[in-house]
């Protein structure tokens, strides 16, 4: 208990820490020039994601312990298999815990992948790791009223629900994503909106992209937020991180 305080004493006092603050933002702004997500895999496949952010989510995984996850943007596949990875250590662990058997090939926890294009080479490369059997893969846009109607029918039955939120990131879509998908993610849980950090760079940043400052996903997670008052942005999150692509982007359903 005396370390858990010590950790919770840290993280307030780095998200106080003004040159903490300022070192973090430096680098998280530059190496985002440099692609520096795009280096990382897991259990190989490419997860673009900073190694903050994946330790982020196997913390919220375990502290959650859903049984569906919903994910928008698949790209390589490398999030949803991390995903899938810990649905697999969740079950394994009931099942020691319960003193049951646990058979691999009958998962209980699975998750749901929708992108609007899904590359032949990723889904082959998915469908052909040894987590496939947890992943179910949608093709479409996720704000499409067909799509949304497939999420939310897979989505029922199951208790603990967990939704990411990665794809499209103009603030009209993702603000349409959280009005179909965070409703899903169940108490307790937590919708995650990535690349909010896209507000907190130069105007112009992404000029081959339709979003920018001021139409983002953060712009999105604000004006979400002003009329759902069940979600509030974890700040101890950022704190922790100090380093991410989703500041004010951990939305609590509380």
């Amino acid at each position: 208990m005396a370390f858990s305080e010590e950790v919770l004493t840290r993280i307030t006092n780095n998200g106080k820490n003004p040159n903490l603050g300022s070192v973090s933002r430096e680098f998280t702004l530059e190496s985002i020039k440099s692609q520096y997500a795009y280096n990382f895999s897991w259990l190989g496949r490419p997860i673009i994601q900073y190694p903050q952010d994946i330790v982020a989510m196997q913390e919220l995984i375990w502290q959650t312990r859903p049984d569906f996850i919903i994910e928008t943007g698949i790209a390589h596949g490398g999030s949803l298999i991390m995903s899938a990875s810990m649905l697999a250590l969740l079950d394994y662990c009931d099942a020691v815990q319960n003193g049951q058997m646990l058979d691999p090939s009958k998962p209980r926890r699975k998750l749901l992948g929708i992108d609007i294009d899904i590359r032949s080479h990723n889904r082959s490369a998915i469908e052909a790791h040894p987590m496939a059997n947890r992943i179910e893969m949608i093709q479409g846009s996720s704000i499409a009223a067909d799509v949304i109607a497939q999420v939310h029918e897979r989505a029922k039955g199951h208790s603990r629900i967990l939704v990411c939120l990665d794809s499209n990131h103009t603030h009209e879509h993702v603000l349409a994503e959280l009005e179909a998908y965070a409703p899903l993610a169940t108490q307790g849980s937590y919708c995650v909106v990535f690349d909010t950090i896209i507000e907190d760079m130069p105007a112009g940043s992404f000029p081959d992209r339709p979003w920018d400052k001021g139409d983002n996903p953060k712009t999105a997670v604000w004006a979400y937020l002003k009329s759902h008052p069940e979600f509030e942005i974890d700040k101890q999150i950022d704190n922790k991180l100090m380093i991410s692509v989703a500041p004010d982007g951990f939305l609590k359903r509380i």
